[in-house]
């Protein structure tokens, strides 16, 4: 049994290593319901941060695309960027294309409209990435907030069962004397 479950870790590894292994689980996260609010906006942040500092190094807005889009682990993300740096190439603005991929938030979008009309684009993207950060970080907190009274519910029954099960022994060898 330990054989077998050892063995179905290894496989399932292996599998979420390959690219259909790796659309399978950005699929599954997305259908998570926090979970999948909170990894899109991690990953905004990443693609916002990415692009901000592509640009403000010199590099075209294309050509950051293209480089952030080699950079991303997910395929899902890798795609809605190259589907976003095509569009963007065939002269569609930065945020209507992410806006038809449908994987960025509204917000994000509305701040890279603000940042493309004032022509600051690079310090808007850097505080899109600074504001889904802070985001992630703060549902990352209230969620573990959620979890630690389950963590503490479930020592203090595992507890409780230890406990049970080496006095009960004893008291009932006192009731058979």
């Amino acid at each position: 049994m330990v054989a077998g479950l050892v063995g179905g870790v290894i496989a399932l590894r292996m599998y979420l290593r390959t690219e259909t292994g790796k659309r399978q689980s950005d699929r599954v996260k997305l259908s998570i319901p926090v979970l999948s609010e909170v990894w899109v906006k991690y990953q905004v942040a990443q693609i916002a941060r990415l692009l901000s500092t592509l640009m403000t190094g010199g590099i075209p807005l294309v050509q950051g695309m293209e480089t952030a889009s080699q950079s991303m682990d997910s395929p899902l993300l890798k795609d809605t960027l190259l589907k976003a740096q095509k569009m963007v190439r065939e002269g569609q603005s930065l945020s209507t294309s992410l806006a038809s991929t449908g994987i960025m938030p509204p917000l994000a979008i509305d701040m890279i409209e603000v940042g493309e009309s004032t022509g600051a684009l690079p310090q808007m993207l850097s505080s899109v990435a600074e504001f889904y950060e802070d985001d992630v970080a703060t549902r990352v907190q209230a969620s573990l907030s959620l979890i630690e009274p389950a963590i503490m519910l479930f020592m203090g029954a595992f507890v409780a069962f230890v406990l049970v099960s080496l006095y009960l022994p004893i008291f009932s060898l006192a009731d058979s004397l």
